[in-house]
Order: structure tokens, then sequence, then C-alpha cells
């Protein structure tokens, strides 16, 4: 059996000479980084049914953040939903350690792959069974700038949303996108509106108090 492979070739220096603020890696040098995963993969998980490892950059699709990797490995699971299910159970049942031991060591060869995704079958519109493993992009570093534990916001954002948190991280404002949201949010803070509004929201909450 092949064993894993020894390292992957430095992502920098893979970035386009035409739009380095983009962050967009060639893709021949794309490819040949997913092909160095794909035979790493294949090698740590041997009976796991392993059809298929996907590189994605920013740009291929809009979950991805400017200067952000995502591995995709595609795991055969032939058949309806209840048998894709199982596939996934018995696939994280078998290679759970495994899995975290790729995504560590994922996390210090290649450090801009921040997510690494499991998907059973091939359908990339059915999310049945997928395992999204993200790695939090420099959380102690955050944690350190908010003075403390951050808490976790779900939030659905359109085209023109993801455009304005991409451009701050192209322009070196914001390293990703939950820390370009953070950084809007100080701005709005500086503002002397904004204790206003803080003040009249203490006069109401007075007022609801009353009755």
């Amino acid at each position: 059996m092949t064993g894993p492979v020894t390292g992957y070739p430095s992502y920098p220096d893979y970035r386009s000479s035409q739009s380095k603020q983009e962050r967009i890696v060639e893709q021949a040098a794309l490819d040949q980084v997913r092909q160095l995963v794909e035979d790493e993969v294949k090698a740590r998980f041997p009976g796991g049914a392993i059809e298929r490892v996907a590189l994605l950059q920013y740009g291929d699709e809009s979950v991805v953040e400017p200067g952000e990797l995502v591995v995709r490995i595609y795991v055969a699971a032939p058949g309806g939903r209840e048998e894709r299910e199982r596939v996934a159970q018995d696939f994280k049942r078998s290679f759970h350690r495994e899995v975290e031991k790729f995504r560590e060591d994922l996390a210090q060869r290649l450090p801009e792959a921040r997510r690494l995704e499991l998907r059973f079958g091939a359908d990339d519109n059915d999310r049945v069974g997928i395992v999204e493993l993200s790695r939090p992009a420099r959380s102690l570093e955050a944690r350190a700038l908010a003075g403390g534990e951050l808490t976790p916001v779900m939030a659905r954002l359109g085209p023109l949303d993801l455009e304005t948190l991409d451009t701050l991280i192209t322009a070196g404002i914001a390293t990703n996108r939950a820390d370009a949201v953070r950084w809007a949010l100080a701005r709005i803070r500086e503002r002397p509106a904004y204790e206003q509004l803080r003040a009249r929201a203490r006069e109401i909450e007075e007022l609801k108090a009353q009755f």
C-alpha cells in the first residue's frame, strides 16, 4: 500500500501573478496540489470507497472565501437517501480517528484549506450525509482582539453583501469574512449616532418595565 504523501507544494508559490489581491491559484498549480491531496486521501482511507477529491478556491463557490481552499472528498454511496446516510454513518465509525488526524495534518501543511468536507454520493445538490469539518481562522488572535470568547452567529448573505466582505479581505482590512463583519460592526460603534441609539434603547426598556 502506498504511504502518505510527505508534503504539499507551498500554496503561496502558486498565487496568480495577474491578480494577487484576489488570491486566485493558477489552475495547473491547483490541479497539482489536488492530485497530491487525493493520493494521500486514498492512501489514508483504504477500503473507504473514495471516488475523488476536489480542491475549491475563491470564485468556485460562494461559500469559499478569498485566500481559502476547501478540500472536498467524495465517497461512493449509491442508492437513495437512506442508503447514503447508512454509508456516511459507517464511514464515520470506521475512520473517525483517521479523519481527525488528516484534518490536523492538512492544517499544518496546507493552512489555506480552512474546511474539509466529506460528501457521500455524487449529487452536489443533495446534502445528505455531508460532514463539514471547519477550522476557525486565527481563533486565538480573534479572541484576544475581542477581549474574550466569541459567540458563533449564523447569517445568510446575498451576493452584494458577500462582495462587500470579500472586498475588505482582498484590501487587507480583514483576514476572513467573520473578521470583516467584526470590523464593520466596530465602525458602526464608533459613530456618535450609535450611542444615541443605545441610550434610546435603554429608555424604551425602562418604559416597558413600567407596564
